[in-house]
């Protein structure tokens, strides 16, 4: 493996590491061939499969614990829709319990089995349930991902004294006071799993900050525990953000190494579990999750799929962090949910042919995870940004039918949502319908060349002239201003296509050289697929 990514890493850089997609696209498919499971490339009959992640779950779920049951029961259909993987929330026991949406990292290696933070199950069912997802999942053949928060935890059990520095919230590298005693609940014992699974229990000589005293509760100081440091690799804001909330973990610990490690292993080997989506990476040290990846590998002997969310639209940063990690992890293209959100508000006024400048599918397409919101960017979260519902078809369009890109459903905009926040109501429509259109076009046409025609502000389109073993091509046209024409290729001559969208009725025909003129509406997508007899 070690040769492998060394030779991924010349290449890239003998690009300046500024490669394009079509640099990529040769490397990209003996990257996918080579780890196998990353977009599930072929089936059981080794006929390629184009893979789609559902990331099944949204920040306002009801605490009911039933969310495994409910997900259970719809495995079969999301597998015949044309989802590929269930990207799953945090399956462990959080601070807050059955409350707890996962983030608030309490014991790892509770999945609904023990009475502890005043629940047994957590906020989406028990550990059995959670069997019972998994089996039922890989009856459906589809694949899972399962989140994990390695940054920080909370909810100790104990408080502990030790001394700390305080260092400026606004530039974490300046120190403004001497070495103090201070207290905090920095001790877990986990009690009512009593050992099961893992010995480690956690004190302060395993976290490196803070940000409470119970000393004088009223002192809002972050605290550096003394003769700890920060790590360098990671974001720069703030001077340093390595803390970001609770008790900041020591990944250089060697226990903290030595059990999160142990838990990766427990979720491979005892769930079957196909890899990972590891949140808040820019705020731990950049060497871990290559380590911990590169040891999983040897210990389990198979690729071990990760994606990380490093929520920036600095595409240095990204390039960086990819690179740091020798290509073992994949990222979320925060940037290109920005592109997203910016064309939804602007309409007609936003370039189309500009959608993916600056994103990391444009860089580096073979390890980008595209989406167009997950939960961090509904309504009233921390990193709310929003991209408008008459954008979304296009911008769904726009990750699933093209050729670059690991892309990933949000839960909310497949199945809709509705909840309520601070006494404000929510409610969020259901893409579904078309959505489905795009996964089965996906499933069954989006394969083979792809030729772009972005050369219009307000009218884009692509064509896939397909494969083999998926033969009959694809024409995708949309505007975001008024009705749109192209003419296109699709490599099939006096071959008819209807618009499987249905938003236009009649067919197009192309030319005796592949070439038809495909239509759109003003502000919609339209997916031009092969008519069947």
């Amino acid at each position: 493996m070690a040769g492998f990514f060394e030779s991924l890493r010349k290449q890239w850089r003998s690009t300046g590491n500024k490669a394009t997609s079509d640099t990529y696209t040769d490397l990209q498919k003996s990257v996918l061939e080579w780890l196998g499971l990353r977009t599930k490339e072929r089936d059981d009959a080794g006929t390629e499969v184009n893979g789609v992640i559902l990331q099944a779950f949204h920040w306002y779920l009801p605490a009911d614990s039933q969310h495994w049951n409910r997900l259970t029961e719809a495995s079969g259909q999301l597998a015949a829709a044309g989802f590929t993987t269930l990207w799953l929330p945090p399956a462990y026991k959080g601070s807050a319990g059955s409350n707890d949406v996962g983030y608030g990292v309490y014991d790892l290696y509770d999945l609904g089995e023990f009475d502890q933070k005043g629940s047994i199950p957590t906020k989406y069912g028990t550990r059995a349930e959670f069997d019972k997802l998994i089996k039922a999942s890989k009856q459906a053949k589809l694949q899972i991902y399962v989140d994990v928060v390695f940054n920080h935890k909370l909810g100790g059990d104990s408080e502990e004294e030790f001394e700390a520095i305080p260092v400026n919230w606004n530039n974490r590298t300046e120190e403004i006071g001497p070495a103090e005693k201070i207290k905090s609940y920095t001790r877990f014992e986990f009690a009512g799993r009593a050992g099961k699974y893992s010995p480690q229990t956690y004190q302060w000589q395993h976290f490196d900050a803070v940000d409470f005293n119970s000393f004088n509760p009223g002192d809002k100081r972050l605290f550096r525990m003394k003769d700890k440091s920060f790590a360098n690799k990671v974001e720069l804001e703030n001077g340093n953000f390595d803390y970001l909330m609770g008790c900041d973990l020591d990944v250089d610990h060697p226990e903290v190494k030595a059990d999160l490690l142990r838990w990766g292993e427990w979720m491979l080997d005892q769930f079957g579990v196909d890899g990972f989506r590891l949140d808040a990476i820019k705020h731990i040290n950049g060497d871990f999750f290559h380590e911990w990846i590169e040891a999983l590998e040897k210990k389990v002997g198979r690729p071990v799929f990760a994606v990380g969310e490093y929520w920036s639209t600095n595409i240095d940063a990204l390039n960086w962090y990819v690179a740091n990690t020798e290509g073992r992890l994949s990222l979320f293209d925060v940037g290109l949910h920005f592109q997203f959100a910016a064309a939804g508000s602007k309409g007609r006024d936003f370039d189309l042919r500009t959608i993916f400048d600056g994103t990391l599918v444009q860089r580096i397409p073979f390890l980008a995870v595209t989406f167009v919101e997950n939960h961090d960017t509904q309504p009233f979260t921390s990193l709310q940004s929003q991209v408008e519902d008459w954008f979304k078809p296009l911008a769904y369009a726009l990750i699933l039918l093209r050729r670059d890109g690991y892309p990933c459903v949000f839960y909310a905009d497949y199945v809709g949502a509705e909840y309520q926040h601070a006494n404000i109501h929510v409610k969020l429509p259901s893409h579904r319908f078309l959505i489905d259109k795009f996964l089965a076009a996906r499933r069954d046409f989006a394969y083979g060349v792809q030729k772009n025609y972005f050369d219009h502000g307000n009218v884009i389109g692509w064509t896939r002239l397909g494969s083999q073993a998926h033969p009959g091509g694809m024409a995708v046209l949309m505007s975001n201003g008024d009705n749109g024409t192209k003419w296109m290729e699709t490599g099939q001559p006096n071959r008819a296509y209807v618009d499987t969208t249905e938003h236009i009725k009649e067919p197009v025909v192309t030319n005796e050289d592949g070439w038809g003129e495909f239509r759109c509406l003003g502000g919609k997508v339209s997916v031009w697929v092969p008519k069947q007899d």
